[in-house]
């Protein structure tokens, strides 16, 4: 390997005592989607790490994140990609009915161009496949869609509406 030649990224699944980091990375994705002069809730972090440490402690559930070091070390995270598999009624093409919902890929401003959030979601995508998924979904700002088009995903219309409960 020359100079030239990145190290290759080494990715690895999220625990709980990654919660912190990876809510940091959270946030780094909400503020870049953020509309200027609507600053973030204040202490939605505290309420939601336990929550998270539950969910990356069972390693056996439908919640994933999968992340890679951040090179400057120090203990942080340099990106992130979480998912859920949820379960849909089966139909064709689908018989088991396990979708893939991929969100909150994120990456420290310091470590991106390096291929971080490729192989966190690259590993994503694996998981959800060891589970049967044959489909998976995400919303795409305009900056990260190259990226998930060169991984094969592809814009479509969603009918998809939303009701905050």
């Amino acid at each position: 390997m020359d100079d030239a030649t990145p190290p290759a990224v080494r990715v690895r699944r999220a625990t709980a005592d990654d919660a912190a980091e990876v809510l940091r990375l959270r946030q780094i994705m909400l503020d870049s989607l953020r509309a200027p002069g609507h600053p973030a809730p204040a202490d939605w972090q505290a309420a939601a790490l336990p929550g998270l440490r539950r969910r990356l402690a069972c390693p056996d559930g439908d919640f994933a994140a999968f992340v890679t070091e951040h090179p400057a070390g120090g203990g942080l995270l340099g990106s992130l990609a979480v998912g859920t598999v949820d379960y849909r009624i089966g139909g064709p093409g689908d018989p088991l009915g396990a979708r893939g919902h991929v969100f909150s890929v994120a990456t420290d401003p310091d470590a991106r161009r390096r291929g971080h959030a490729r192989a966190c979601v690259g590993a994503l995508l694996a998981w959800f496949r060891e589970r049967g998924v044959v489909q998976a979904g995400l919303s795409a700002s305009p900056e990260a869609e190259p990226l998930y088009t060169s991984l094969g995903f592809t814009r479509r219309p969603q009918p998809e509406m939303r009701l905050t409960l």
